[in-house]
Order: structure tokens, then sequence, then C-alpha cells
């Protein structure tokens, strides 16, 4: 293990982790939105919209992340649509990780017993008031464990996103071991780096499960 290599590779490493964590989070954070919108439209059984959300999240459940950067980088310019290699990245991730968010926010919904709708309405809640102040809460606790793992999951999906040309961790990490084959040092600042973007996510959201958990149900 060399030193002097490591030294003189970490800022091109922190470079292409700033990189990374950006699109992950822009990913995340969309992917959270669509989700929201998803699980509401498939709970509520809104015509039409209900079996297009559902076809949407079959589809992407059911294709890889590389196939659909493969379409986005590639399929698209034959439209006439030409998307940047950071662009096409946050677009896949929130492909992607919208049908997980989504499929994860409906259980935590579902999981709350009709009986707390009832009652909601027997105090005069109307049916926004009763989501937003009863349901809400008990279904983002429930949910929160399912939709944190997603995140770390879409964190580590960006492992993918160099096929299109995006300077992440791992393609920098394969372009200094085919151009100096310096493997080992390589590898190490890949590893390393992931877990600095990886290891406060979890910590955080550990913590915040378990406030939530007490916020809502005392325990």
């Amino acid at each position: 293990m060399d030193l002097n290599v490591l030294r003189d590779n970490t800022p091109l490493f922190a470079q292409a982790a700033i990189l990374t964590a950006r699109v992950a989070a822009l990913g995340i954070l969309l992917a959270l939105v669509v989700g929201l919108i998803v699980a509401a439209v498939r709970y509520f059984r809104i015509p039409v919209l209900a079996q297009l959300a559902q076809g949407y999240v079959e589809l992407s459940r059911n294709s890889p992340l590389i196939v659909q950067l493969f379409f986005l980088y590639f399929g698209l310019p034959k439209l006439g649509i030409v998307l940047s290699s950071e662009q096409c990245a946050v677009i896949g991730l929130t492909f992607l990780g919208g049908s997980y968010m989504a499929e994860a926010m409906r259980a935590g919904i579902e999981a709350v017993e009709d009986i707390q709708w009832q009652t909601a309405f027997s105090l005069g809640l109307s049916r926004l008031e009763a989501l937003r102040h009863v349901i809400a809460p008990q279904a983002a606790a429930v949910s929160l464990p399912a939709v944190t793992a997603n995140m770390v999951f879409l964190i580590k999906e960006t492992s993918v996103v160099g096929v299109v040309a995006l300077p992440d961790l791992v393609f920098v990490a394969k372009e200094q071991i085919g151009q100096t084959y310096n493997t080992r040092e390589a590898l190490l600042l890949l590893v390393a780096f992931y877990l600095v973007i990886l290891l406060p996510v979890s910590v955080i959201a550990g913590a915040v499960e378990r406030r939530v958990r007490r916020a809502t149900f005392g325990s």
C-alpha cells in the first residue's frame, strides 16, 4: 500500500464523492416526492391514475437501473431529447426509487387500522384533516424503516451511473486502476468514501426512526 498514492488521489476521489452524494441526494429527494404521489394514488384507488401508477411500479421495479440509464442516455437522443450524464443519473434514480418509496409508503398507510379513520371522523375531522393529523404520522412511523432502507439502497445504486460517463466514485476508481494499476489504493479510497457517505445517513436515519416512533407510539 503506497501512502503517497493515497494522498495524491484523495482530492480526486473527494470530488467524485461530492458528485456521487449530490446525485444521490437529488435522486432520493425526487423519489420521495414521486413515491408519495404514487402511494396516494394507489391507496385511494383514483380511477385510471391508479392503474397507471401500478404499471409504473411494475416497470420500474422489474427493470435494472443500468437498462434505464442506457435508455435515457443512448435512447432518448434518437428521439431528439439529449440529457447530460448527471441528469440521466438523477432521473434514473428517481424513476427506480420512486416505485420503492411508493410501496413503502403505501404499506405504511395500509398498516393504519380503519378504526383510526372512523375515530377521526367521529371527532369531526374532515378526510384531509384525518389524513394529516391522525393517519399520516402513524403511517410515517411504520414506513420509515423501509424508506430509510430504500435511501441507502439508492445511494448504493449510484455505483452503476458511471455507465453514462458520469465521473462518480466507481468511475474514478476504474479509471485509476486502468491507468495506474494502483488497484489496492483505488479500492481502499472507493470503500472509504462510500463509508463517508453511507454511515452518516444510516446513523441519522436510525436516530430519526427512534424519535418518530417514540413521538407517535410512545415507545
